[in-house]
């Protein structure tokens, strides 16, 4: 079987008495889609922070492409090909779209002449040609979410960390979206996506972590994962998942 772009074995990132994320072991194959989903607070962000580099964690090891990244800092990650996004999109304000997608084109392309030229091209691929110089100010959600995936596709990543990118988003844009994302993966971009928005995560993953106080409770495909009274229970507790149970029955 074909090395896995992401391995995270047994990661663990503590916060004092916290324990965010408690020795979680997940995988993801070359040009899939992964979903990662669990409650508010679960530690998904967190774990995002450690596969990027912008945290450490206290044990386990992060190997991308069978190689141990673990303790690799952002700007190497980035180099090696993982880029993220956040979940709360803040562009440079100062700066139009075409120069925000362009702070990340130029990990790729030294020369000016043609790091501007791949920015124009992300920015017409995600859907913003018509915006490229326009203040990223003055952008809708649903624009500074797509300038936001523009900017880490324009570091050409082989692995892309998307982080709650529907949220916020109506359903004619999140419609608007997904075969944007599937477009990437098709291209051989393999993507890890944090999502509470099921039907998106239904519509788009393959396989699907579910994550609950920093531990991985349940995998499988989203079929699989929607039927998981576990699953159900993490999202809504014990009591609203027993009613449900209760009236599912009857």
């Amino acid at each position: 079987m074909a090395e896995p772009v992401l391995a995270i074995e047994r990661v663990s990132r503590r916060f004092g008495g916290l324990l965010a994320v408690n020795d979680v072991s997940l995988a993801a194959r070359d040009g899939s889609i992964t979903a990662l989903i669990g409650p508010n607070g679960a530690g998904k962000t967190t774990l995002f922070a450690l596969i990027s580099g912008f945290l450490k964690p206290n044990s386990g090891t992060i190997r991308y492409h069978g190689a141990d990244v673990t303790n690799e800092p952002p700007h190497r990650m980035a180099r090696y090909g993982i880029a993220r996004t956040f979940q709360i999109a803040q562009p440079f304000a100062g700066l139009t779209v075409h120069e925000n997608i362009l702070v990340g084109a130029h990990l790729r392309h030294p020369a000016r002449r043609a790091a501007i030229a791949a920015a124009e091209q992300v920015g017409h691929e995600l859907g913003l040609g018509a915006r490229l110089d326009r203040p990223a100010n003055t952008l809708t959600v649903a624009e500074r979410k797509r300038l936001e995936l523009a900017k880490a596709l324009a570091t050409q990543p082989t692995l892309l960390l998307l982080d709650e990118v529907l949220a916020g988003l109506n359903p004619s844009e999140i419609r608007d979206i997904v075969p944007v994302i599937r477009a990437l993966c098709r291209r051989g971009i393999t993507i890890v996506m944090i999502e509470h928005v099921m039907q998106a995560v239904m519509r788009l993953a393959e396989h699907v972590f579910v994550l609950a106080e920093g531990r991985i409770i349940a995998e499988g495909s989203p079929a699989q994962i929607a039927a998981d009274p576990g699953v159900v229970e993490a999202y809504l507790g014990r009591g609203a998942a027993e009613k449900l149970g209760g009236a599912r029955a009857n």
